[in-house]
């Protein structure tokens, strides 16, 4: 079975700080400037970067230190290929505010680990499973 042709893709979770830039930061690696990848979040208040996600990222060599969370409404070009949402609430936004445009959406329920708590290695381990999750998925589907 082979797979369909995607040109632009977007990943969209609630804070556009943990999941949908580490799912970015992923699919630009494995993707290049083959495919026009972007990710924001829903909420109203957006989160800075987890230093945890960039830890992790850092680990696998890749650099999400640069990323700015933005808004749906932020982007310059909202037409694409393939909308990832890493929560339901994101695919219910999506949803919404999508509605008459021909873009597919598909959810991808994915734990948020910036809920995990203990120490250190724990919150890393719970950050780098949601990372190896992400790449697996996204090399696979895609």
């Amino acid at each position: 079975m082979s797979k369909e042709k995607i040109e632009s893709l977007l990943f969209v979770c609630n804070y556009n700080s943990v999941r949908s830039p580490i799912a970015e930061c992923l699919a630009k690696d494995i993707f290049g400037d083959r495919v026009f990848i972007d990710s924001i979040g829903i909420q109203e208040e957006l989160l800075e970067i987890n230093p945890f996600a960039i830890s992790v990222m850092e680990e696998a060599g890749l650099i999400l230190l640069n990323h700015k969370p933005k808004h749906f409404e932020d982007l310059n070009d909202t037409s694409f290929d393939l909308i990832i949402c890493l929560s339901a609430e994101a695919e219910e936004k999506m949803k919404s505010l999508t509605r008459g445009y021909d873009i597919k959406i598909e959810l991808w329920e994915t734990d948020d680990p910036s809920g995990v708590k203990g120490n250190r290695e724990n919150i890393m381990s719970a950050f780098r499973e949601m990372r190896d999750e992400l790449k697996t998925r996204i090399e696979e589907r895609l």
